[in-house]
């Protein structure tokens, strides 16, 4: 798939008044958004666990998972699983992406409103 990046305001769940405006890369490989760990440090974000993740190359490391809100284009979650990541690293996964009811659409390089699925039967 053809990459390509949104621009996004995230902020500390605990104190939405610390936010910040970045760049993140579409990444349906990735679950999770990851955000380097000095941005999650300076808006105050802490880790509640750690999770292990494995790379395009096979390697598994462990990282920091914490919680972040998020906005793009209007759609905002209000708490999302973000990984502590290495610096330059800004990617926006597929979790993420799920909660806001986007999807990446590679044509027009850029994210759209999708359905969400639910397969119980309603009366």
């Amino acid at each position: 798939m053809g990459t390509f990046s949104v621009k996004a305001r995230i902020w500390n769940v605990r104190e939405p008044a610390k936010s910040i405006a970045v760049n993140l890369l579409v990444d349906t490989g990735s679950t999770y958004t990851v955000i380097p760990s000095r941005v999650l440090e300076e808006l105050g974000v802490k880790p509640i666990r750690v999770v292990k993740l494995r790379l395009a190359d096979g390697r598994v490391i462990e990282k920091p998972l914490g919680e972040i809100g998020i906005e793009i284009d209007g759609f905002t979650v209000s708490a999302t699983p973000v990984v502590f990541g290495d610096e330059g690293i800004y990617l926006l996964g597929s979790v993420t992406m799920e909660q806001l009811g986007l999807m990446p659409d590679p044509v027009e390089k850029r994210l759209k409103p999708t359905e969400a699925l639910m397969m119980a039967l309603i009366n």
